[in-house]
């Protein structure tokens, strides 16, 4: 079956599609479930056929990205789900195109203006963190080193989350959703920095921990987007956090397959990985493996 999934804001959706003879059959839900089953019979091949063509139409309209639905290889010895593994297509997380000089100029500057405000008030910089990023966003995806006007104020931004003690610091949510707007080579080029750095307890757990899954899972990719995960903005205490749910349920399967395909699961990755005694991030952890 041809499957085709949906992930934007909060929503994170498979639809599969398929014709056996005269029956057309659809399988769709959220990801991470199994989802439902339709099927509906016309008069003849072609008339299945025919709406078969008209509702992929349709789901690409509707924005789904068609992903492989192609077994990827399986460990030895692989047996039941790790066996059957799909092998997926991440859906894009920036949108791809050249940046304009006035666009690059534009994100230097509202990065600047956020690394002024790091030590203020926390709305202060929460706000100026939401334009720095808006403005990162237009650029599609770039890797900062790569143009000499955005490069430098990136970097000495980057560094204010392993400050010393006693000067300002930048919270490392904040950097993550920076990052999550920009190539992933910029992800892991910054996770060296902060491991270069003296940093403070806290910090050093964290950076830890993200240094740990990117090394385990040797993807990018993936290690960017599950790290963005690990360090979204801590919610209010007892504020339910249905967002994060879906965005894992999203990027699971993906995460799944990628370890089996190189003979290992997600249990060994989560046993790998250590909170360092930061229960916050002990929570998150045990999160993943629910």
């Amino acid at each position: 079956m041809r499957r085709f999934e949906f992930v934007e804001g909060t929503s994170a959706k498979f639809w599969m599609a398929d014709v056996q003879g005269n029956t057309f059959i659809v399988v769709f839900g959220r990801l991470g479930t199994d989802g439902q089953r339709k099927e509906k019979e016309f008069d003849d091949e072609a008339g299945a056929r025919r709406e078969y063509e008209r509702k992929v139409a349709e789901k690409l309209r509707e924005g789904y990205h068609e992903v492989s639905a192609e077994p990827a290889p399986a460990p030895k010895g692989a047996k039941g789900a790790a066996a059957a593994a799909p092998k997926l297509s991440l859906p894009p997380r920036v949108r791809g195109g050249k940046p304009s000089a006035e666009q690059v100029t534009a994100a230097a500057e509202a990065l600047t203006a956020l690394d002024s405000r790091v030590g203020g008030r926390s709305w202060q910089v929460s706000r100026q963190a939401r334009r720095a990023r808006s403005a990162l966003r237009a650029l599609g995806g770039v890797d900062p080193a790569s143009h000499p006007a955005l490069g430098p104020v990136f970097s000495s931004l980057m560094a204010k989350v392993v400050a010393p003690q006693g000067e300002s610091r930048l919270p490392l949510w904040v950097a993550m959703e920076l990052l999550s707007e920009l190539e992933a080579a910029a992800f892991l080029r910054t996770l060296e920095q902060w491991k270069r750095a003296p940093a403070g307890a806290t910090a050093q757990a964290a950076i830890g921990l993200l240094s740990r899954q990117a090394e385990v899972l040797g993807e990018p990719e993936l290690a960017l987007r599950l790290g963005s995960l690990l360090e979204t903005r801590p919610r209010a205490k007892g504020a339910p956090e249905e967002g994060w749910e879906k965005r894992w349920s999203a990027l699971r399967p993906h995460v799944e397959g990628h370890l089996v395909s190189g003979g290992s699961s997600l249990p060994a990755l989560l046993r790998s990985l250590d909170a360092g005694g930061d229960a916050r991030l002990a929570e998150r952890l045990s999160r993943l493996g629910g």
